[in-house]
């Protein structure tokens, strides 16, 4: 069988536990704003002039990938404005996973939110897949967003992996839905686009009733899963201003103390390790892919001055901002 691909650049923390390994990497869906890929703006990197879907607004789609193409995602470096349902049909693939591997085979949901630092190492020659991918800006209603964030955390949340795998006739029905999908892509049907938006919720339900009933034991009470999913909801649009504790608990109507052991308790690590987290992530992002000067960098993330943003670079990363600029 031949072997696909080679380790590539990845972004990784430190951890103490698989569950706390897991839960960064969810954090790090947070909406790097506008700073990432757009949805479309990554298809055309993997596809270039050769889109599978004619007069695409960008929104929502849903193809079938083989090996070729999966390993052209590592392009991306997982900066991409998207939430991705992959069902594996064929072989196998094998990712890097917040520093350890992780592999895919026949039956498993794999689970991208955006900003998702992740790399493929390596597939099996007949990897092919369906993964139904939506540009979290995309105008969906209240209930379905809310599902959405449910069913991207939940796995990570309560199995400590963004994977499930799933029964075999279960996996069966998903697959017909993306299918489904797929054929009013390429649609002349003059109600397309909400036709689009309702199987897309349609799927989000389905896949939730599969998690719903095959993850039984849950690590976590539901008062904790909500306030650390009210956690996630709220770094996106607030860990650029807002660096503090008692900003995200006074958000949450709880204390600042209640939050912290929360997080603690779910993932092992605290409420600023995961701002500091999604600091640095942005500002090497900006530093890789703006011309931004590193002043202009430090003012737009809200740091005293130029050097406490240095200072905590250099800290975070191991190289000063102009090192790593310039590596």
């Amino acid at each position: 069988m031949q072997i696909y691909g080679e380790p590539a650049v990845f972004y990784s923390f430190q951890t103490a536990q698989n569950l706390s390994e897991t839960i960064q990497q969810w954090i790090i869906i947070c909406y790097f704003v506008s700073v990432m890929y757009s949805l479309k703006e990554a298809l055309n990197i993997y596809f270039g002039d050769k889109l599978p879907i004619e007069d695409w607004k960008g929104n929502m789609c849903c193809i079938d990938m083989d090996a070729a193409t999966v390993l052209r995602t590592n392009e991306t470096q997982g900066f991409i404005t998207c939430y991705a349902f992959t069902l594996v049909e064929k072989g196998w693939m094998t990712i890097l996973y917040n520093g350890r591997e992780l592999t895919f085979n026949p039956n498993d949901v794999y689970i991208y939110s955006p900003g998702l630092p992740v790399t493929v190492i390596a597939t099996s020659e007949d990897f092919h897949i369906l993964c139904l991918m939506a540009d979290e800006h995309a105008s969906i209603d209240a209930t379905s967003v809310h599902d959405l964030v449910h069913i991207a955390t939940l796995p990570a949340v309560q199995l400590r992996e963004p994977k499930q795998t799933l029964p075999a006739d279960a996996a069966r029905h998903l697959a017909e839905k993306m299918c489904e999908i797929i054929h009013y892509q390429h649609s002349n049907h003059i109600y397309k686009a909400e036709v689009l938006r309702l199987l897309y919720a349609v799927f989000l339900l389905d896949l939730q009733n599969v998690q719903d009933r095959t993850i039984v034991h849950r690590q976590l009470s539901q008062r904790v899963e909500e306030i650390f999913i009210g956690f996630i909801r709220l770094l996106p649009d607030n860990f650029i201003e807002h660096h503090d504790i008692p900003f995200y608990a006074s958000r949450l109507c709880i204390s600042p103390v209640y939050l912290s052991r929360v997080v603690r308790q779910v993932s092992g690590r605290t409420v600023v390790d995961y701002i500091n987290h999604m600091l640095l992530m942005e500002a090497s992002f900006l530093l890789r892919t703006s011309k931004l000067s590193i002043a202009q960098i430090s003012d737009r993330l809200h740091f005293s001055d130029t050097p406490s943003f240095s200072k905590f670079f250099s800290r975070m990363k191991g190289l000063s901002p102009r090192e790593y600029r310039e590596s």
